[in-house]
């Protein structure tokens, strides 16, 4: 009698192939995961980009945050290096003197993580503006100081001065312009005996002399762009991604040659000259800042890539807008996302701006048609 095995006949199993293809699917997604990762990672940072060809500028600021330096830091030892040299006349002492033919500077520091900011605004006597400006962001609890107290206090905490901010060179320009009559300036509807000043409001002529009236008169400047131009007007606005990710902006100038004394542009203040959101991207600008600061064009930037916008059409929608108002002004915007896209807009002028990343050997300038 034959015997009958107790254990069954096993047949062919699909269990190893089966197993091998979930396996293959639980792994799926965690390989294209890091290969997304290291694209992400392919990038960027760090990245420098400022406004201009201020070419030194730009190298300073790289060299301190690809050696491991935050962002801020990073803005503060590029736009240091500019007010060292003087950029164009326009950022640091001895450039772009007032009426009165004095300098004074306006600057801004903004870290993109805590939104703190620190400005300084016609501060007299100091030559430097983005260290100042960082003193107020890290010392008080505003945000921006303006004229002499500014000063005080930037000297109070350890900055040099006070110091003439007036050089050979500003007060040779000033001393021609006053020649010129003092023109161009950005006086409007105003009357002077004296093309030079002092000045009252045109509503006030019918109480003086017919015949000064008629020779002193100005209702307004014929074109804005006769003293808002390229070596009257360029501030250094400079973006720093630092090698954690991080954003930070800032900005220093002596603002507009021959203005009122006490006026403020749009250097110091924030979402106008500069802004930055650490998850989203940064921008900078540069130009006729009386008119910009009206539409805080970097804010808007800023806001429009967070919408998903693109740097591009985010810088061109924020110039858009002002030139929709003032067809006739001067400016530029730069912007650039936490990708490490960037882009610039411009109207009425053409624009360069500067970049340094690390597949660059040297800063490389882009030119941006109006």
């Amino acid at each position: 009698m034959a015997k009958t095995s107790l254990i069954p006949h096993s047949k062919p199993s699909n269990t190893i192939p089966l197993f091998n293809f979930i396996f293959f699917l639980f792994l799926l997604p965690l390989v294209m995961g890091h290969e997304t990762m290291e694209m992400e990672f392919e990038v960027k940072y760090p990245l420098v980009v400022s406004t201009w060809p201020f070419l030194e500028a730009v190298r300073a600021a790289w060299r301190a945050v690809n050696s491991g330096y935050s962002a801020v830091d990073s803005v503060v030892e590029g736009c240091s290096a500019c007010e060292e040299l003087r950029c164009d006349g326009t950022v640091g002492p001895g450039g772009s003197p007032d009426e009165n033919g004095e300098t004074t500077i306006d600057a801004l520091i903004m870290d993109g993580v805590t939104m703190e900011v620190g400005a300084v605004a016609a501060m007299r006597y100091v030559k430097d503006g983005i260290k100042a400006a960082r003193l107020v962001m890290q010392h008080t609890e505003h945000t921006l100081l303006v004229g002499e107290k500014a000063s005080a206090f930037a000297i109070s905490m350890g900055l040099p001065g006070p110091t003439n901010l007036s050089s050979s060179e500003s007060m040779e320009k000033w001393t021609k312009w006053k020649d010129n009559h003092c023109q161009p300036n950005f006086r409007r509807n105003v009357f002077s005996s004296n093309s030079c000043g002092p000045y009252h409001p045109s509503n006030h002529v019918e109480h003086l002399d017919e015949t000064c009236s008629n020779a002193g008169q100005m209702q307004t400047t014929s074109s804005r762009s006769l003293h808002v131009g390229l070596h009257s007007h360029d501030t250094i606005s400079m973006a720093v991604i630092d090698r954690m990710g991080h954003i930070a902006v800032g900005t220093s100038t002596n603002g507009a040659s021959f203005k009122i004394p006490g006026r403020v542009g749009d250097g110091p203040i924030a979402g106008s000259s500069a802004y930055a959101v650490d998850e989203v991207g940064g921008c900078c600008a540069t130009g006729d800042g009386d008119i910009m600061m009206r539409f805080l064009p970097c804010y808007q930037v800023v806001e429009s890539m967070r919408l998903g916008m693109e740097p591009k059409l985010a810088a061109e929608d924020a110039i858009a807008r002002i030139a929709r108002k003032f067809p006739g002004f001067l400016g530029a915007v730069v912007a650039l996302n936490k990708k490490g896209e960037h882009a610039g807009a411009s109207h009425g002028w053409i624009f360069k701006y500067s970049v340094m990343s690390p597949a660059m050997k040297d800063v490389k300038v882009f030119t941006v048609l109006p």
